[in-house]
């Protein structure tokens, strides 16, 4: 089993950097000999100068022209350019914190930089001059620090000058001989990246997320110097640094502090309380712990530099670690990225190197925050899921006034974007395309989430005091947006499919449609969903009633002459045949409508879909992750094996992070972790099913820890394709149906506490 990437140069960018954080505190690693740069972020640190208020008045009379335009004129194209009426501001960015500079002598041989992802920690061994240097960087959860520390093998050889910067303005100061700090405001305005001004990034006084970061450093020998440029440290023979930030972040609903030297003050603080010789081990305790939770097992590691693993493999070689490897990475990346009391993992995790990111790097919620969350309950991170419901607990309360204004609806509404300041309406001030910002439903998908996580961990508190509030509330809203069209059916108006034009006979690109398959296959399962917690509570209430009798009304899933699942409920012309949302699946997965063996023509259906989607073989990043798992829930594992290797041939940096060009998103690691899960085990219908999509490239091998639905997890050997040896550890009582093969199918039942043995026939 690999837990290890390792290279034999030093990171060529910020996309190479290997990433290291606790959720709150996050940190890229270059790994440099001469300048070292450390790039740094802070969860909270965001643009914006507060919430935001939706000036939008004429909401309700909008949403009736629109549904008038569909409903009674057939008007696609006018109805699309209507809900632009609807949108509110654009949401605000993800910021950069800092940088940690450490100049040394130039120069280094036997030089080898890994991350251990079972430690959390980044290694830099090299030798010059005669002297053998080896260099550690992690993020303390416990402690909340980023710790750097340098050893020589020879006394009096570590001479460093150390520097802390940032691309906001700032204020240096010197808090005692070994100590510095900076403070700053992170924007209150900013201009998205993909909108053009010529002020786009703008500081006022008193104004922004205020920001404190401090470093300290503990040498042994020679002699440490702090002065407002940093901190020189001359003849030691080791030395760490241990840096804290913080910011005047003060909640969603709030101005943020105004005085940085605040949140100087908190920083300062936890450096304080740090025990030096204690905090190392009081990471690896934290870390390995949840890191050991799940393994996987594929063949057996090979032994090169990650980077010339993935050119031999994109060569075509045969390197089955390399996919447990990007197993294991993901879930390092949820650990360092998402704990609970942090923000929920954003478009790229914690890390982000520019003031203007990509989209913002904010929480888009049509896929991508979703994506970020698949792996963490199958893969026995259940309390980095902690910051997910954070998030929708604020959305759904933002999303109330949002569904007053915009809806006169009750309940709540979150829709494609979402920032720090929980911005919930469709996004662009009336200029930006439909096609994303009118997506009434991202909610609905989000709270598909709440119910997931109380199947995998069956807490009953969970359920009554979290998720079923939002279920509720995310159901009350949808009831009130059904509407009757001439054949008495009811229709969610307005609806689009994610991102994905259609184009009308006259050759306009519309979006705005009649309920989209992707609103039929969430409203059915928030329905379900919504039923289940109350079965689950003893709960029986009016809401759930008048909601099942709402499904029964709504439009039949809509299947084109072909064979294939319609997006729209017309079989208009895609813009996209291949468009990287396969948000008309979603009944296949996430979702599980779908399933070859109890619904066999919706399987055929998603199957022609899915021929059209990617016949041209080349999908994105996280579309490799979707594809992946939608494959394995078909039980077409080859083609969920080719959706992998293409994945690692094209579309990730060295370092396994995702890359397409100069884009990184976090949600396709996310994705591929659990979409490889997926193809281990299933447990989204009534029958577990282990192995139930094993590529025939991972003829042997072994995984412990991954969960099912239920309150179960598994421990699985199998050789030659074939299950030898399966474990099963039970948290409640219950009885199940495992299938162990395809003609192997049991009824087990197990106990609190319990491990059982299960043998394969044959």
């Amino acid at each position: 089993m690999s837990n290890e990437l390792w290279f034999r140069t030093p990171a060529a960018d910020w996309f190479e950097a290997l990433p290291i954080g606790n959720g709150h505190l996050g940190a890229k690693v270059f790994g440099r000999v001469g300048t070292e740069r450390i790039a740094l972020n802070l969860d909270d640190v965001w643009s914006g100068d507060g919430p935001r208020k939706l000036e939008v008045t004429d909401g309700p009379e909008v949403l009736a022209d629109v549904r008038r335009l569909l409903l009674d004129e057939g008007d696609r194209l006018a109805a699309t350019e209507r809900t632009r009426a609807l949108q509110g501001p654009l949401v605000e960015s993800y910021q950069p914190l800092g940088d940690l500079v450490i100049t040394e002598a130039e120069g280094a041989e036997d030089y080898r930089r890994s991350l251990d992802l079972r430690t959390g920690i980044v290694a830099v061994d090299y030798t010059r001059g005669g002297v053998r240097f080896h260099r550690e960087s992690y993020v303390s959860t416990p402690d909340q620090v980023f710790v750097w520390t340098v050893l020589a093998d020879t006394s009096g050889a570590v001479d460093l000058d150390i520097t802390l910067s940032s691309q906001h303005p700032v204020r240096p100061s010197v808090l005692d001989d070994a100590t510095v700090a900076i403070t700053g405001h992170a924007p209150s305005e900013l201009t998205i990246e993909y909108r053009r001004s010529p002020d786009p990034i703008r500081y006022h006084d008193g104004q922004g997320i205020g920001f404190g970061v401090v470093l300290r450093a503990h040498a042994a020998g020679g002699s440490v110097q702090a002065t407002e440029a940093g901190i020189a440290v001359r003849g030691a023979d080791s030395l760490t640094l241990v840096l804290s930030a913080a910011s005047t972040f003060a909640g969603w609903k709030v101005e943020p502090g105004r005085d940085p030297l605040v949140a100087l003050q908190e920083a300062t603080n936890l450096l304080d309380a740090v025990d030096l010789a204690k905090v190392r081990q009081r990471h690896l305790d934290d870390h390995v712990a949840l890191y050991d939770r799940a393994a996987l097992t594929l063949g057996v590691p090979i032994d090169l530099p990650t980077d010339e693993r993935l050119r031999a493999f994109a060569a075509g070689g045969n390197d089955p670690d390399l996919a447990a490897l990007v197993f294991a990475f993901g879930r390092y990346l949820l650990m360092a990225s998402s704990r609970p009391g942090t923000q929920a993992a954003n478009l790229q995790g914690i890390w982000n190197a520019d003031r203007r990111p990509m989209w913002a790097s904010d929480w888009t919620n049509n896929i991508n925050t979703q994506m970020n969350y698949w792996l963490a309950d199958v893969t026995g991170l259940s309390e980095c899921f902690d910051p997910l419901t954070d998030l929708l607990e604020g959305l759904a309360e933002s999303g109330r006034e949002t569904a007053r204004i915009l809806y006169d609806a009750p309940g709540w509404v979150s829709h494609h974007n979402a920032d720090i300041w929980r911005a919930t309406w469709p996004v662009g001030d009336g200029e930006d395309d439909p096609v994303w910002a009118m997506a009434a439903t991202c909610g609905v998908w989000l709270s598909a989430h709440l119910m997931e996580h109380y199947r995998f961990g069956q807490d009953r508190e969970f359920l009554r005091d979290r998720a079923y509030p939002l279920l509720a509330g995310a159901t009350e809203f949808v009831l009130s947006m059904l509407v009757e069209d001439r054949d008495g059916r009811l229709q969610f108006v307005p609806s689009t499919a994610p991102e994905h034009h259609f184009v009308l006979p006259s050759g306009d690109k519309a979006s705005v449609d009649l309920t989209t398959t992707y609103d039929l296959w969430l409203i059915r399962e928030l329905v379900g969903n919504l039923t289940e917690a109350e079965q689950a509570l003893g709960l029986d209430t009016e809401l759930a009633s008048r909601a099942r009798a709402a499904v029964g009304r709504l439009p039949d899933i809509p299947v084109a002459p072909d064979g294939r699942l319609m997006e729209w409920p017309t079989d208009w012309q895609p813009s996209e045949p291949d468009h990287r949302h396969q948000s008309h699946l979603y009944g296949l997965y996430p979702g599980a409508e779908i399933d070859p063996r109890r619904t066999p023509d919706w399987a055929s259906a998603a199957r022609a879909s899915l021929a059209v989607r990617t016949a041209t073989g080349t999908p994105g990043g996280w579309t490799s992750a979707w594809l992946t798992a939608l494959w394995g829930r078909l039980f077409e594992p080859e083609k969920a094996a080719g959706a992998i290797r293409y994945y690692l041939s094209k579309l990730v940096s060295d370092n396994l992070l995702h890359r397409d060009g100069d884009i990184f998103q976090i949600d396709a690691n996310f994705g591929m972790t659990a979409g490889i899960a997926e193809l281990l085990i299933q447990s989204h219908t009534d029958v577990i099913r282990l192995l139930p999509a094993l590529p025939a490239e991972w003829p042997d091998g072994s995984f412990r820890g991954l969960r099912a639905r239920g309150g179960l997890s598994f421990d699985l050997v199998w050789q030659g394709g074939r299950l030898v040896e399966a474990t099963v550890h039970a948290e409640v009582d219950g009885t199940f149906r495992i299938a162990l093969a395809e003609q192997d199918e049991r009824t087990v039942t197990v106990t609190a506490g319990s491990s059982t043995r299960l043998s394969p026939l044959g």
